[in-house]
């Protein structure tokens, strides 16, 4: 016999279970670990809330109120008492699904967002409707999943509630995000995880905020331009491309290889020869710095989104009680020894070389130097900067270069083996064959010439956004350009790079689908936020736009193109491919692949491909309103890019 139960509501929206003495006792616990969060209230008559305890729901119509509550008392790092406060949620749930009856689910708008609003008041901002088995299923996996799903259900700007006075707006509408993005420091700051990240990167260029910021940007960002990243190509990316392939080569029909490890080591390598001067030898020895690196960005994303911030207590408490503290305090050891003895290492060198006179001479023209490397230009600019701040900046470029281009190479590649996008590859491996002929890797030059191999990895960005979801915190109260809705002042914000990159909305029905040429006609250039209106942003937008955007390119194509010129590669029959997430999206057990040694062979002009052409295969009658705009075209309106 099946018994359901109707919960209604009660004046104040609390389901039963949770009392008002209940209520009392966790602001009290909660106000000792609250983080800065929104502490406006709004005010919406006759706000519909939803409840959804058991098999039933009804909603109803209640009051508007607001809390009384304007300021949340300061983290005290010495009152670990607090950490009651998790048992006592765990009891409010385990009586509230008792009442509720076996296989019943707690929702968020339930429990967790009435106690959200009776702390920070109601909000005309649509609430995500987060049940208990969306939240449980995160174990393990990645938060960025479930932001898709709500966003389905609760359109491009809703509200998250992660606690009873704590919660995000998550954006993925491409006006909002452009609107976030571009008023970094005026509205905006990186919040949350610049305050959860400080642990790895310290106070470098990644995670610095406003004024701090701008000055390490300053020093950085002129080590990464244009004529610099060409430059690696020739010199780095392919030789490290081909070393991988190398690897490959030897188990021509043996072994199933994890991809995944493979593009993690050659990136390494890259990020150390061109950024340190140094061959972290990955592809050929361990490397500790890749796990370390992984276990830290995974602990960064961990502490964003910890309903208590339990990690503000002393890192000497948290490394005795928390296997997982101990681990990421240990990662961080190992990259910034790395870090501190290369920067050490390369500070002696320059000074040998001002001995001799050299060493200003090389500052303007590093270029020309038979290793140069971004230290090596930061140390001999003369720049009044410690050692650690050196290595904090450094750091950033280490950890966020190898993790970002790895993961994006490992997503695309999964997409181009899938049975169901043969055709892409195939038309991937003709323009490799046209352009590369025998040549084992290519330089600079080479790559120039294949845009269908940009468009591909433009692609895989697309679907797999490294990272998928940006963190910001309103400094003012601000008006979003939809619907006039209100972002509050020290609300937490996440841009959802993933939502946005997959909304049908945006990208029309195939917009799970894996298709380069949705862009447009190749010689309507490559994908960038400002000609897809803000709705493409890999690299993010305004101020804190990534400097590094054109050596992740190129070094993603560089490797591509090496290994797919040379290889066959197949998934491993059965081999289960899930993502999971360390701040950039991981395959939870690795990409297994079948790999064989393929012939290289040139193509006689006669059979060259029309490129010009190319056309989409899988979108539908009407989706070319998504494609780029059209630009000047060289050569009679043929593609500008040679073949």
């Amino acid at each position: 016999m099946t018994t359901t139960t109707t919960m209604r509501s009660v004046p104040l929206g609390l389901p039963p279970g949770v009392t008002q003495g209940n209520v009392q006792q966790q602001r009290r616990l909660c106000s000792s670990f609250g983080r800065r969060r929104r502490r406006t209230s709004f005010h919406h008559p006759k706000k519909r809330i939803s409840f959804s305890i058991g098999a039933t729901t009804e909603t109803t119509e209640t009051s508007s109120f607001s809390s009384s509550k304007t300021e949340e008392e300061a983290w005290n790092e010495d009152d670990i008492d607090n950490i009651a406060f998790v048992d006592l949620a765990k009891e409010e749930s385990t009586a509230i699904s008792n009442k509720s009856g076996a296989g019943a689910t707690m929702a968020a708008p339930d429990w967790m967002t009435q106690l959200n609003r009776l702390w920070g008041g109601a909000s005309e901002i649509p609430v995500a409707d987060a049940k208990l088995d969306d939240i449980t299923g995160l174990l393990g996996g990645g938060l960025f999943q479930p932001l898709f799903k709500w966003m389905k259900e609760a359109g491009p700007v809703y509200l998250l509630p992660t606690g009873p006075i704590t919660s995000y707006v998550v954006i993925s509408d491409p006006a909002c995000v452009k609107h976030v993005l571009f008023n970094y420091g005026s509205k905006y700051i990186k919040g949350t995880i610049a305050e959860a990240g400080e642990f790895l990167f310290g106070k470098g260029v990644a995670l610095q905020e406003l004024e701090p910021w701008k000055m390490r940007r300053k020093a950085v960002a002129p080590a990464l331009h244009r004529a610099y990243v060409e430059a690696m190509v020739d010199r780095t990316f392919g030789q490290c491309a081909n070393k991988m392939v190398e690897t490959m080569e030897k188990t021509n029909g043996g072994k199933s290889i994890n991809i995944e490890s493979k593009f993690s080591q050659a990136a390494l390598d890259i990020i150390g020869i061109s950024v340190f001067n140094y061959d972290f030898n990955a592809l050929e020895t361990a490397a500790p710095v890749i796990q370390a690196t992984y276990t830290a960005l995974k602990e960064v994303e961990t502490r964003s989104m910890d309903l208590l911030p339990t990690w503000r207590l002393p890192e000497e408490f948290l490394r005795a009680v928390s296997p997982r503290q101990k681990a990421a305090q240990d990662a961080v050891v190992i990259i910034r020894d790395v870090t501190t003895r290369l920067v050490e290492e390369c500070k002696k060198m320059v000074e040998e070389e001002e001995k001799v006179g050299g060493a200003e001479a090389w500052a303007r023209d590093y270029l020309n130097e038979s290793n140069p490397s971004v230290l090596r230009y930061l140390i001999a600019a003369r720049e009044e900067v410690s050692s650690t701040q050196l290595r904090d900046d450094l750091l950033s470029l280490l950890v966020a270069g190898h993790e970002t281009t790895a993961s994006v190479l490992t997503w695309g590649t999964y997409e181009l083996l899938k049975p169901e996008n043969a055709e892409q590859l195939r038309i991937l491996r003709q323009e490799l064959d046209e352009v590369l002929g025998t040549k084992p890797y290519p330089d600079f030059n080479d790559l120039m010439k294949m845009p269908y191999l940009e468009r591909c990895f433009h692609e895989a960005m697309r679907l797999y956004p490294q990272p998928p979801v940006y963190t910001r915190r309103a400094v003012v109260e601000d008006e979003l350009p939809l619907n006039g809705l209100t972002i509050p002042r020290n609300q937490d914000i996440l841009v959802s790079i993933f939502n946005l990159h997959r909304d049908p909305k945006n990208w029309g029905e195939s917009s799970l689908e894996f298709e380069p040429m949705r862009f447009g006609p190749l010689n309507r250039g490559q994908p960038s936020e400002l000609n897809t209106e803000y709705r493409y942003v890999p690299f993010s937008a305004g101020p804190r736009r990534c400097p590094g955007d054109k050596f992740a390119v190129l070094e993603g194509v560089a490797i591509w193109a090496t290994m797919l010129r040379r290889l066959d590669l197949s998934l491993v029959e059965g081999h289960k491919v899930e993502m999971t997430s360390g701040a950039t999206i991981h395959t939870r057990n690795g990409l297994l692949c079948d790999v064989t040694v393929r012939e290289m062979r040139t193509v006689n002009d006669d059979d060259k491909m029309d490129w010009d052409g190319l056309r989409p295969t899988k979108t539908k009658p009407g989706d070319e309103k998504y494609w780029l705009p059209e630009r000047a075209a060289a050569g009679g309106g043929k593609c500008p890019v040679p073949h």
